[in-house]
C-alpha cells in the first residue's frame, strides 16, 4: 500500500509537532525537577536552622541562665524570708 502525496506531508509535520512536545516537555520536566532539588535543599536548611533555634531557646530559658541574667543586669536578689509576703485568694461561689 502505497501512502498517498497528500498524507506524507501531514504525517511529517504530525511528526515535527508531537516531537516539539516532547522536547518542550522533557525540558519543563528537567526545570521542574531542578527546581525541586532547590526546594528541597532550602527545606532541609530551614530545618537545621529550626533545630538550631530549638536549641539556643532551651539554652537562654533555662532556669539557672534566667536567675544569673537577672542578678548580674537587673540587680534583682532573692528577698528574705520576712520580706515575702502570700496573698491567698479565696474562691467565692
Amino acid at each position: 500500500m502505497m501512502w498517498s502525496s497528500k498524507a506524507m506531508p501531514v504525517l511529517f509535520f504530525a511528526m515535527l509537532i508531537f516531537s516539539a512536545v516532547v522536547v518542550g516537555t522533557r525540558q519543563q520536566g528537567r526545570s521542574l525537577f531542578t527546581q525541586l532539588e532547590e526546594l528541597h535543599a532550602e527545606r532541609d536548611a530551614l530545618n537545621i536552622e529550626w533545630g538550631r533555634l530549638l536549641l539556643e531557646e532551651g539554652t537562654w530559658s533555662q532556669h539557672h541562665r534566667v536567675e544569673t541574667t537577672a542578678r548580674q543586669r537587673l540587680g534583682m536578689v532573692t528577698p528574705a524570708p520576712d520580706q515575702v509576703v502570700v496573698i491567698q485568694r479565696t474562691l467565692q461561689h
